[in-house]
């Protein structure tokens, strides 16, 4: 996450909390009319969807029928036989549903897991923005909401193609842009009425900042008790360090990543790509997917909330397990494994390779490649605790016997005698694997400014509802309009005065 500016909470909406409802009622439109009365969207009779938030009844638990489903999915021109043909009685479409027909202009037809499920994502930089990217992938509808005439802060990351930075392109994809300045009056009305008519909300703003602005999940969730609010912070919204703002190099290093990575007598290493950031992306995804499932039984949505150092103290996995058992700290060992040698990089001939040796038959197998069978009769190698001890006299050995072959021939040899083992590739090298291509995992789009942008793909493969990359990453808030007139129900001349006045 980038910095946070002194005095502002984030990038996309800072300074006072929102007015309060009495005083926007008050507030005249440039035109004489109450913004009030231009702002509100009027629920479809009958709405089960709300029928029972606070404020709307006397009751504050949703009214609605069984779920029939694990989560809604009748999406924009849905023709299932079970959409059509549903008893009247005691039966309402979701609002997710009952919203689009006939003039929903913002999704392409899914047959995703996620298909009727709308997300609106206040997130920035990578984080956040992964997360909606991975839960657009399944079929949801993901309207990305962004500062006016900034954007999302990597907008302005280079290097450029076409004057769109390659770093916001590579998490944005299948998702609309719309622009609010959530500062603004208007700006949060629209926010609200957006909140009333989704499914899924993500921030990844410092802790509090929401509740400052009073778009807090607690504030949310009475407009729509249905609400899943997903919050994404660096350390959490309890502790003693829950105050602090989350960047990836930094929980990188406190989370003992950075400690583990690197030769022994050199300095701690970053990894090589954002792996807090992403990881974090991860877990909230599968967050959000989780507290969706659980809506078909409570009928009520949740708050998720996802801290980077949480995820990545996780993944410590074994290195913890062994502190606590042992307390001995792990320490950084290069590319080697703690327990299992020989499970690192060597060097062949020509170029770098790894080798995975990890028990007593596949040794028996790799010292037959490396034409050595009498290590497999070695007192020092003959068992994986003993490789462990003496891994400073056979790995040079390895070395020596590897170095006199090209790395190709030796990766064919191991892959024949069922020796894991593989090449170093470059991110070049892996862009252009033929193999990732055979499998989809190379996509290009058209794009209105950069004329086609090359992606990678869907990882996660369901046979029966796929997911898809449907769409090109969107220009700064290229579907502003079309949410504010098919989801809002503003008209253009109102939608004019609001772009004049700097709320979108």
């Amino acid at each position: 996450m980038p910095p946070v500016p002194s005095g502002c909470s984030g990038p996309t909406c800072c300074g006072s909390s929102a007015t309060s409802a009495s005083r926007r009622r008050r507030r005249p439109s440039a035109g004489g009319a109450p913004l009030r009365r231009e702002l509100t969207f009027r629920e479809p009779p009958g709405n089960l969807w709300l029928a029972a938030a606070p404020g709307r009844g006397a009751s504050a638990r949703p009214v609605e029928t069984r779920a029939r489903s694990p989560l809604p999915t009748v999406a924009s021109g849905a023709t299932s036989r079970d959409a059509r043909s549903r008893p009247s009685r005691g039966w309402a479409p979701p609002a997710e549903a009952r919203d689009r027909r006939g003039k929903d202009e913002l999704v392409p037809k899914s047959s995703g897991p996620l298909a009727g499920v709308r997300v609106l994502d206040l997130t920035r930089v990578l984080a956040g923005p992964f997360c909606a990217m991975m839960l657009g992938d399944m079929g949801a509808e993901v309207i990305k909401i962004e500062e006016p005439g900034k954007g999302d802060d990597t907008r302005s990351w280079p290097p450029f193609v076409g004057g769109e930075s390659t770093y916001f392109m590579s998490v944005n994809r299948n998702k609309k842009s719309m622009t609010l300045n959530l500062k603004a009056p208007e700006g949060g009305e629209i926010l609200r009425t957006l909140v009333r008519k989704s499914d899924v909300l993500l921030e990844n703003f410092r802790t509090g900042t929401m509740d400052k602005l009073g778009f807090g999940y607690r504030a949310l969730s009475r407009l729509n008790p249905r609400l899943v609010y997903c919050a994404i912070s660096g350390f959490g919204e309890s502790g003693p360090e829950a105050h602090r703002a989350g960047y990836d190099l930094i929980v990188q290093a406190e989370s003992g990543v950075m400690d583990l990575t690197g030769f022994t007598d050199g300095p701690p290493v970053k990894v090589g790509n954002s792996i807090a950031d992403l990881a974090a992306g991860m877990s909230a995804a599968h967050g959000v997917t989780l507290a969706l499932l659980a809506r078909t039984r409570t009928r009520r949505g949740q708050k998720v909330e996802i801290s980077m150092l949480d995820v990545m103290a996780s993944l410590l996995t074994y290195q913890a397990r062994s502190y606590f058992g042992t307390g001995q700290r792990p320490t950084r060992r290069g590319n080697a494994h703690p327990s299992i040698v020989p499970y690192e990089v060597f060097r062949a001939a020509d170029a770098f390779l790894v080798l995975g040796v990890a028990n007593n038959s596949l040794w028996a197998k790799c010292c037959a490649v490396l034409e050595r069978p009498d290590l497999t009769r070695d007192s020092r190698f003959d068992a994986e605790a003993k490789r462990v001890q003496n891994r400073d006299v056979l790995v040079p050995l390895l070395n020596e016997i590897l170095g006199t072959r090209a790395a190709a021939e030796w990766i064919k040899r191991f892959e024949a005698a069922g020796i894991p083992a593989g090449l170093i590739k470059s991110v070049a090298e892996v862009c252009e694997s033929e193999h990732l291509k055979a499998r989809g995992m190379t996509v290009t789009l058209p794009h209105p400014k950069a004329e086609r942008v090359t992606v990678m793909g869907v990882p996660v493969r369901l046979h029966t509802t796929p997911g898809r990359v449907a769409t090109a990453p969107p220009l700064l808030g290229q579907h502003t309009e079309t949410v504010l007139r098919t989801l809002v129900g503003l008209k253009k001349p109102v939608i004019a005065r609001l772009r004049t006045q700097g709320a979108i």
